[in-house]
């Protein structure tokens, strides 16, 4: 896949302010701090497009990245931080419930974990709210750079077997090497020629 262009189209709370292109969307989803902005960059081959932030939790919209004109990346808040206050944690919590709930552009799921650690109880969660909803979903394991390689048969088997998952849904990330990303293109377009 060639990123001929990428642009922040929409940033939203609300499903009325959603983008009004008939366009399939692709969700980002992961626990702050587990590397989505760098995820996003490495994907869309820019530097600092989407924007890393020294605070965790500070993404509170939901935001509409259109690539190459033809389909979107959709980047949601983190969630886990603490020291979000329970209600803007309750209320980010709604935010993505009405996006998964309502938006029929939506295609398939990105849920990021960081393959440094054993996925938390707030993961575990997260992945089970997401297949309620029957939504493909490929759990990306960012940060693979930072195992050695001698222990990553030992974390491919702990994350894979704490969140009950298949080696086909399973996509090993690095945004520094980019190792993965030809399987992400992979996944975005075999969904969007369904």
């Amino acid at each position: 896949m060639k990123i001929e262009s990428v642009e922040l189209k929409t940033i939203a709370v609300r499903e009325s302010q959603y983008p009004k292109e008939e366009l399939p969307e692709f969700l980002l989803v992961g626990r702050s701090n587990v590397g989505k902005s760098s995820f996003i960059n490495a994907l869309i081959c820019r530097k600092n497009f989407a924007r890393t932030s020294s605070k965790p939790g500070k993404t509170q919209t939901l935001n509409f990245y259109l690539i190459n004109e033809s389909f979107f990346l959709v980047d949601v808040p983190g969630y886990g931080y603490t020291q979000l206050s329970k209600e803007s944690d309750r209320k980010i919590g709604l935010m993505i419930e009405e996006y998964l709930k309502k938006r029929e552009n939506l295609s398939h799921v990105f849920m990021l974990v960081d393959y440094r650690h054993k996925p938390t109880e707030d993961d575990i969660m997260m992945y089970n709210f997401l297949k309620y909803y029957n939504i493909p979903i490929t759990i990306i394991a960012t940060k693979y750079d930072k195992i050695g390689a001698s222990a990553r048969v030992k974390q491919d088997k702990l994350i894979k077997d704490t969140l009950k998952i298949e080696d086909s849904d399973f996509v090993r990330f690095s945004s520094t090497t980019k190792k993965g990303r030809e399987e992400v293109y992979k996944i975005i377009n075999e969904s969007i020629n369904k």
